[in-house]
């Protein structure tokens, strides 16, 4: 495979023969040592000083207290001292990969634990955390099959607008409503119009949706009118989490002409606290899948032949539902979805590069959604709008159906990347649990 000089080279990190001497890390799902995914956390009752850590099995290393001790190499202590990861992410890459390899030495060789075990905490016993301050948040719309299916809704005859296959399609969102996993989400008051009224409403959503999403950290910046060519684009690129983009359809419906999303998207998105750094996803680039032969090309700026041979993710990508009565039975949760992340139209330098084209400074820390991942088939709709046509058909779940998201229902997305002859790193949790829209006096 053809490889971009601006993503990061497979090593010793990511040797299918690397275990650690971390009870519990080899063969974990989500944080085998060949993951070392980065987060910020509290030990303890989680009121304490929030630090960067690493996530190893099931259990989360000090990296404040690794540095003190003198224990790891790579960026300048005053990094690793830090409360959340704006830092780490806008260091350079040598200095990202150096802690990476001496994280893995330390965890991987029986001559470390006795002064790095005392630096552990169970994972269970700490609270995370926002990884990074979020300056500015956009949320694309690269998965095809979701934009079709959305379409096939409102334009049965021409689903796609014409610039759909010209330009990554995106829209600015909220930063400051991004909330870490397992923070409640109260269900949204706006206005809606009903199809036969001639006057809106206010009140609570009733078509309260999720969206399967990825998230790509922003890491170097660039200066204020200057474009970032798609061959140096992954240098920019921190890392990835997953994003919930929770979505309220109904105030969409009546709101989003002329000027698009608003109210509908920013009162609350869900982010996985772990950031999946670039390093650790080496082994899982793949190659870009063939656009049909009749679709434009894109433009020179948009295209490398290095991103399209190796610049799409290996990521397999789940939703699970379980509602607040299936939770009381200790029933499992019910899989509502089931996709790749190959079913974005445009890679991840394309959007990175087509952000920045027209000048626009990215800076360590920003947040890149990519809009809802939606397979081919019912089975990888990453949305309950595209599961049910609208509302029209809706999905059986125990004890009752769901044609949008109810109050007490648990989302909870999941990511695991793999490749023939790696072992398979996941991304951790990225959950959520509706709560009754609060009584407002403008109802």
């Amino acid at each position: 495979m053809t490889r971009s000089a601006s993503r990061p080279a497979i090593d010793e990190t990511h040797a299918p023969d690397l275990t650690s001497w971390v009870e519990g890390a080899d063969g974990h799902p989500d944080f085998p040592i060949q993951n070392l995914p980065l987060g910020v956390f509290s030990p303890g009752d989680g009121e304490g000083d929030p630090r960067i850590g690493v996530a190893i099995g099931d259990f989360v290393l000090d990296l404040r207290a690794a540095s003190a001790d003198g224990l790891v190499q790579g960026p300048p202590a005053t990094v690793m001292e830090g409360r959340t990861l704006n830092a780490y992410m806008g260091a350079p890459a040598e200095q990202r990969l150096a802690l990476r390899r001496s994280l893995a030495r330390l965890l991987s060789e029986q001559q470390h634990e006795a002064s790095v075990r005392p630096l552990l905490h169970p994972a269970a016993d700490v609270r995370m955390h926002l990884p990074a301050v979020i300056g500015d948040y956009t949320d694309f719309y690269v998965g095809i099959r979701h934009a079709e299916n959305v379409g096939k809704l409102f334009r049965p005859d021409n689903p796609l607008l014409p610039n759909y296959k010209h330009v990554p399609i995106g829209y600015h969102g909220r930063a400051s409503s991004i909330r870490v996993s397992g923070t409640p989400v109260v269900r949204p008051n706006g206005q809606t119009r009903a199809p036969d009224a001639e006057t809106p409403t206010f009140g609570p959503s009733r078509r309260l949706d999720y969206e399967l999403e990825l998230g790509v950290w922003i890491g170097a910046g660039n200066a204020l009118g200057q474009p970032i060519p798609i061959a140096e684009a992954m240098n920019h690129v921190a890392g990835f989490c997953l994003l919930n983009d929770w979505s309220a359809r109904d105030l969409q419906a009546w709101e989003y002409q002329p000027l698009g999303p608003f109210l509908a998207k920013n009162f609350h998105s869900t982010i996985s606290p772990w950031v999946i750094t670039l390093e650790a996803m080496a082994p899982f680039f793949t190659a870009q899948p063939e656009r049909p032969s009749d679709d434009p090309r894109p433009l020179p700026y948009l295209w490398d032949e290095a991103d399209q041979a190796g610049g799409a993710l290996s990521v397999d990508l789940k939703v699970h539902l379980a509602s607040r009565e299936m939770r009381d039975r200790g029933e499992a949760p019910l899989q509502l979805s089931h996709g790749s992340a190959t079913n974005m139209y445009w890679t991840v330098a394309q959007i990175v590069t087509h952000h920045a084209s027209n000048g626009c400074p990215l800076n360590p820390g920003d947040l890149l959604g990519t809009g809802t991942i939606s397979g081919p088939e019912r089975s990888g709709f990453g949305s309950l709008l595209e599961i049910t046509k609208g509302g029209a058909e809706p999905v059986a779940v125990p004890g009752g159906a769901r044609s949008f998201v109810e109050d007490g229902d648990q989302i909870a997305l999941s990511a695991r990347a793999s490749a023939p002859g790696r072992i398979p790193i996941g991304f951790g949790p990225c959950e959520g649990v509706i709560l009754p829209a609060p009584s407002f006096g403008g109802r």
